[in-house]
């Protein structure tokens, strides 16, 4: 890879980790397709990190993620599972065989009226209002010459949503899904249910060559390979798939970073007793067995509880979202993703996996939660300052690791990324000599503000902090879940709410190990 990037393979491994990682992909293509000047530095983010080049038997360059993806059966809909960009020239050899022959077809799910235009490889809109196809970034490949009408702002309704594929606007390697055809996605029948279920996949020999090929695909071609990160379901069988990933990257990579998020869908309902017993089961036995062969491990959910009573489900002052749809719960947590991961995707100073979660363990323990402000309250005319002392303490998070507040608690280490917020507004804007309304408006630069203020909170934390000038981009089919009260620029306002499109989006996280 050019550029020196400390590049990570990304295992995406169950069908509500296929929603998030969806959100995640396509949430990284917006920002690859934002408009850029010329003159411009490179982003603080560094795509290479997470992306690979590479190019297709007919010549033509290619930009995709660095993934593994597994599912079961049915859970594709119309996507193919070699991809769009490349073609097997094996299936389009002349058949030999002279003797009668019997086609089996399976009829395509229909795609979703609208998706098509915003596949990546359909580019971006460029200032002169001319829509192009999208360059490979850093000078990877000259810019097409092709033009064409810029496409409408879609967003496909919850109801024409049924798998996570339905939405992905980008383009795979043919090496990205491996479909588990052991196990039904729709059906009461051949579900992946049990921790034990998921685990035996991987102990299959042709199963786990399949594997180990695909990771070698990718490893091999890294110059600079920091670690892995598992995005994985945790309340089905995929939990037991994730712990025996988990236990084959340690084998196989060791001192690599291996840092795995559990997905959980939201909240939970009590109809049926014995599904919530496999749920309680898959997420205790996932969280043992992948904190053990991982870096650090990290539960992610908008429900309140991962115990067998329910909870209500998080809310946000800003974000009104459905908890019964994966659609909406999958855009938030992949929205807290990408900024959680911020740190050891940085162009700049990054910090690698293996340090990031040698920082927040603590004793042995490798389990941590995670709380963000989604997305972070900033009127027209304040400052970080003036922020900082209007949200207060650790209520100013919204827990995301369905683990309860974190008012109260004990922290011993945390990551604090804040990103978005534009470089005059770092600092206090007060005239001289007026008054300073707290500590933090006396600092002269962003980085102190944050400084201070974690320093205020939590005075015996260790923290890590990073303030980034990059907001979450989000574009369709990203739902739209922002309140009437905020703009498209992620401004807290009065007014009507705006309409569809890209949406910058502040974020405020935090990524913390409580000791006990």
């Amino acid at each position: 890879m050019a550029g020196g990037a400390r590049e990570v393979l990304t295992l995406q491994l169950g069908h509500f980790a296929g929603f998030v990682g969806a959100h995640w992909w396509n949430q990284q293509d917006a920002a690859l397709c934002a408009p850029t000047g010329a003159k411009e530095p490179p982003g603080e983010l560094c795509p290479d990190v997470l992306y690979r080049t590479g190019r297709t038997p007919h010549g033509q360059e290619t930009y995709t993620p660095r993934l593994i993806l597994m599912d079961l059966k049915g859970s594709l809909s119309s996507l193919k599972q070699e991809g769009g960009l490349y073609r097997d020239r094996q299936l389009d050899a002349a058949i030999a065989w002279q003797g009668k022959l019997t086609t089996h077809r399976e009829e395509l799910y229909p795609q979703i009226p609208g998706l098509q235009d915003l596949l990546s490889a359909e580019g971006v809109l460029s200032s002169d209002g001319i829509w192009r196809v999208k360059s490979i970034p850093s000078g990877k490949g000259p810019p097409p010459l092709t033009t064409a009408a810029a496409p409408k702002p879609f967003t496909p309704t919850e109801d024409s949503i049924r798998v996570w594929s339905d939405f992905l606007r980008v383009h795979l390697h043919p090496r990205s899904i491996c479909m588990i055809q052991k196990y039904n996605h729709d059906g009461e029948a051949g579900r992946l249910e049990a921790f034990g279920q998921g685990e035996s996949i991987l102990k299959e020999p042709r199963c786990l060559e399949d594997v180990e090929d695909r990771l070698h695909f990718y490893v091999e071609e890294c110059d600079h390979l920091q670690g892995f990160q598992i995005l994985c379901d945790l309340h089905n069988g995929f939990s037991g798939l994730g712990a025996k990933a988990a236990e084959l990257l340690r084998d196989e990579y060791s001192g690599r970073g291996i840092i795995t998020w559990g997905l959980l869908p939201g909240p939970y309902s009590r109809g049926d007793p014995l599904k919530n017993i496999y749920r309680l089961l898959n997420t205790a036995l996932g969280l043992v067995h992948m904190s053990a062969h991982s870096s650090l491990v990290c539960p992610l959910s908008l429900g309140g509880s991962l115990g067998l009573r329910p909870e209500p489900p998080v809310t946000f002052p800003h974000l009104h979202y459905d908890p019964a749809l994966p659609f909406h719960c999958g855009a938030i947590l992949a929205t807290a993703l990408d900024t959680v991961t911020a740190p050891y995707r940085l162009r700049s100073s990054p910090v690698f996996m293996a340090r990031l979660a040698d920082m927040l363990n603590f004793s042995g323990k490798k389990v941590a939660t995670t709380a963000a402000t989604i997305p972070f309250p900033l009127a027209p005319g304040q400052s970080l300052p003036d922020a900082l002392v209007q949200l207060g303490g650790a209520a100013a998070w919204t827990p995301l690791s369905a683990c309860g507040s974190p008012s109260g608690t004990c922290c011993f280490a945390q990551s604090v990324v804040l990103r978005g917020l534009d470089r005059a507004c770092h600092a206090s804007q007060l005239a001289p000599g007026t008054p300073l309304p707290s500590p933090l408006h006396a600092c002269a630069t962003g980085e102190d503000v944050l400084a201070q203020y974690l320093q205020q909170q939590q005075p015996t934390v260790r923290s890590s902090a990073h303030l980034l000038l990059a907001p979450c981009m989000v574009a369709p089919p990203y739902p739209q879940l922002f309140s009437p009260g905020l703009s498209q620029h992620g401004l807290v306002v009065d007014g009507p709410p705006s309409g569809a499109g890209t949406w910058a989006v502040r974020v405020w996280e935090r990524f913390y190990r409580i000791p006990s």
